[in-house]
């Protein structure tokens, strides 16, 4: 089909997202514009005015396409539509024609490693072992004793194989088995991907995250996993147990996500950012982001999982991402949709406040790509939701020893007075957190204090400001409590400094900090930090 003529993005550089910030939205749960429980594209449109007043570059929006939904999107039957849940194609032009007129751009979810059981190929793909279709898909005989082809195992729990009496086979399926794994060795699976993506960029689309991109191609020997070394963490999950060395990561994917950066620059300005999740992750990450002809940027995970946040934790993760024309650019992100909210699992109920504020402030001072989740810039904790009203299917699974997702995915609260927070329905897909109302769009936006408009300060700081939006890097301190760092470009020269603990500290003599507050948490000086206090001085 012809796609429609939409706004062209906001004028910029080709690397205008170098150090962009960008804003994850979640559509079930950000705006509801039909009262049906569940939020929408129409939803997002309307509030796109508090995205570009938080000072974001971007907008990320997790998947709106026709899905069963068992996993919640990430299911895809139809990558070129929009779920009747969510609205039209026309609604979601409408969108982006919105965000480009208020100089946001969009980036959206590619999810290349996996489809719904529901969609067209894998019902053609199933249905014979000779059709066109017939290897898009990782299918395999079963082994002489009817066991499964291999050892692998999938991610929400059990073996990564179920057999289909249709084809008489097992098909490889590394997250649920309602989602069948793509073989993203043939050719024409590659094309039709890129196919795709060109529908989007014609829908004018900025750019793309790449779901789980190291899950899209496997070892066709199917070689068994070796068993993993013992660590100090829990095994939840039988995918626990093994080194994923052949169902996932395999040596062809670069040469794929060359042909799609290829596919973005005819375009111009285009954006990707992989997510790479597992224990090879910083080697991929550097790997799919080389050269400078693969992927622009990587998603790191070394906070979303954290137990806490610590100095040394940041510190070694800014380490291995210096400024060097051979690794890649990073993105970081304290919060998504599939991590627990950052102020219930890093402090406690009497601290978020100010944790909060140091949190926003020492994301917005990394190098690299920040990410904020809907709600972060409110201080949404997270949502205890029971397990008789669970929908995460892995939280279902694994239950209790998995944290749900579901309880940072609850609605968004936009008026603190209304029955329904402003969400658009008063039964939505998800319950409401009890302390959300307090914690309201228009509760915050009267409060020259509050976190919602510290984050427009900081923000509105970080893009006036070369140095931190994508200047060089380097560490000054790190303790126990203490992290000091140093960013500058074209001249200007900032030090960056924060307490991590809840007692006051005071700054080594061995830091120079002669300068002009530039940001400041609280009321403090360069000698002593406060508890959770963070400091920008320009010197």
């Amino acid at each position: 089909m012809t796609a429609p003529a939409v706004q062209s993005a906001p004028s910029a550089s080709e690397q205008w997202w170098k150090g962009a910030a960008i804003y994850q939205i979640y559509p079930r749960s950000f705006a509801d514009s039909n009262g049906d429980g569940i939020g929408d594209l129409n939803g997002i449109t309307a509030h796109l005015d508090h995205v570009a007043s938080l000072g974001m570059d971007a907008v990320w929006l997790s998947p709106f396409f026709t899905s069963p939904m068992k996993d919640f999107g990430y299911d895809v039957a139809n990558y070129r539509d929009v779920d009747p849940i969510f609205g039209t194609l026309a609604d979601f032009d409408a969108l982006v024609a919105r965000a480009h007129a208020l100089g946001l751009r969009i980036i959206i979810d590619q999810v290349y490693s996996h489809t719904s059981n529901d969609h067209p190929w894998f019902q053609a793909s199933r249905a014979s072992r000779s059709g066109d279709k017939a290897d898009w898909y990782v299918w395999a005989d079963a082994k002489a004793d009817g066991s499964p082809p291999s050892n692998w195992q999938s991610v929400f729990g059990g073996p990564a194989w179920t057999w289909d009496a249709r084809r008489q086979q097992y098909y490889l399926h590394n997250f649920l088995k309602e989602q069948p794994q793509l073989n993203g060795h043939n050719p024409a699976v590659q094309q039709e991907l890129l196919d795709t993506a060109r529908f989007w960029l014609d829908r004018g689309v900025d750019g793309f995250r790449l779901d789980a991109i190291n899950f899209a191609m496997h070892d066709p020997a199917l070689t068994n996993n070796p068993p993993a070394p013992a660590t100090n963490r829990a095994r939840t999950r039988p995918f626990d147990f093994q080194l994923k060395l052949h169902n996932q990561s395999h040596a062809d994917i670069p040469a794929f996500l060359e042909r799609i950066r290829a596919l973005l620059d005819e375009y111009g300005a285009g954006f990707t950012v992989a997510e790479i999740g597992g224990e090879d992750s910083d080697r991929e990450m550097k790997l799919f982001t080389a050269g400078g002809k693969r992927l622009d940027s990587a998603y790191s995970f070394d906070f979303l999982y954290a137990d806490a946040l610590k100095p040394e934790l940041v510190a070694d993760s800014l380490a291995r991402w210096p400024n060097d024309p051979t690794i890649g650019w990073p993105s970081w992100a304290f919060e998504n949709h599939d991590a627990p909210r950052a102020v219930s699992r890093w402090t406690t109920p009497d601290n978020a406040r100010a944790f909060a504020r140091m949190k926003l402030l020492l994301l917005a001072s990394l190098r690299g790509n920040i990410f904020l989740y809907q709600g972060e810039e409110l201080g949404l904790t997270q949502v205890d939701i029971a397990f008789e009203d669970l929908l995460d299917p892995e939280a279902i699974a694994n239950w209790p020893m998995t944290l749900s997702r579901d309880g940072a995915r609850t609605p968004m609260p936009w008026v603190g007075a209304a029955d329904d927070l402003g969400f658009g329905s008063v039964t939505p897909w998800l319950p409401f957190g009890g302390d959300h109302a307090a914690l309201a769009v228009d509760v915050q936006d009267g409060d020259a204090d509050s976190l919602l408009n510290w984050t427009r300060r900081v923000l509105t700081t970080r893009n006036a400001h070369p140095a931190l939006r994508a200047g060089d890097l380097r560490v000054l301190f790190s303790d126990d409590a203490l992290l000091a760092f140093e960013r500058a470009a074209d001249g200007e020269r900032l030090l960056c400094l924060f307490n991590f603990s809840d007692t006051v500290r005071r700054v080594p003599e061995t830091i120079a900090r002669d300068g002009a507050v530039l940001l400041a948490t609280h009321e403090s000086d360069a000698d002593v930090l406060p508890a959770f206090a963070g400091l920008v001085l320009t010197l």
